[in-house]
């Protein structure tokens, strides 16, 4: 038999490991003094010792090992949590590929500017919101403003409270400048389902709006009528970071004209591989 430091030794792995996997029950000393407290191991105890290793390297938990040594999982258990492990192992594999494109695309940019680039662009999730909504075809964009104005009086004057920054989804297929399917939407509170009414027999409709799980998105600081490089620096960044659109773009109004703190709007593209 062998003491607990030259077992460490011999198998390299160290002494406060076999500790602790004796403490979780996965690997026990074959012996232990009752005078010293001394831990002893045997040499038939490396393939378990092996199995243990190689069940880690796979990522599989302690605990699970544990389960699995111990004969409590069955096949179809084991083959379970492998295709499980697996799926998250390719996650992170894609989530790291995605990650090392952004970068790419920054070091591009920063080459060929010779600068640090003055916007930001940041991937995020987007949490679901429910919203008084108005969608309808618009002659030209100045009238979303006409829109929001509009809605917002309605609801003051049923006394509905915006418990968000208004938005703007812009649902054509192609880029327009005449003629806009947009869909307009208030943050309201959960508990808000009635329908408001506005002019010519139109309606701000309740309604859910989903989670976007992954949008690229830009701030925008300035005046509407020069967001476009905004837009150019955003749909560069997304082709050259190998994304895709994903459903439609939104405008997220954060301030409003004549705030203090100027006009900012995010812009979010929702994205996919």
């Amino acid at each position: 038999m062998y003491k607990i430091g030259d077992f460490s030794r011999l198998c390299r792995v160290p002494v406060s490991a076999l500790r602790y996997y004796a403490d979780l029950g996965i690997l026990q000393p074959a012996h232990v003094d009752t005078f010293t407290g001394y831990r002893y191991y045997t040499i038939d105890q490396l393939p378990r010792l092996n199995r243990i290793l190689a069940l880690k390297d796979l990522g599989l938990s302690l605990e699970q090992i544990r389960d699995l040594l111990n004969d409590s999982l069955s096949p179809d258990e084991l083959r379970g949590m492998l295709r499980l492990k697996q799926a998250e192992i390719a996650q992170r594999v894609e989530d790291e590929q995605a990650r090392l494109a952004r970068v790419a695309a920054r070091l591009h940019q920063i080459e060929k500017e010779g600068q640090m680039p003055t916007q930001d662009i940041v991937l995020k999730q987007i949490e679901s919101l429910h919203v008084l909504s108005l969608r309808e075809v618009i002659p030209v964009p100045t009238d979303v403003g006409r829109i929001l104005q509009e809605s917002v009086m309605a609801l003051m004057a049923r006394q509905i409270e915006i418990i968000g920054p208004p938005a703007t989804l812009f649902h054509d297929p192609e880029f327009k400048l005449t003629d806009m399917d947009v869909e307009v939407v208030l943050p309201v509170a959960a508990s808000v389902r009635v329908d408001v009414p506005l002019s010519d027999g139109r309606q701000l409709k309740a309604i859910d709006l989903p989670a976007i799980p992954q949008a690229a998105c830009i701030i925008h600081a300035g005046d509407y009528s020069e967001v476009e490089p905004s837009y150019a620096a955003l749909s560069k960044w997304i082709g050259e970071s190998g994304y895709k659109l994903a459903g439609p773009i939104r405008e997220v109004y954060l301030t409003a004209p004549g705030d203090p703190a100027g006009i900012l709007t995010e812009i979010q593209y929702p994205v996919a591989r």
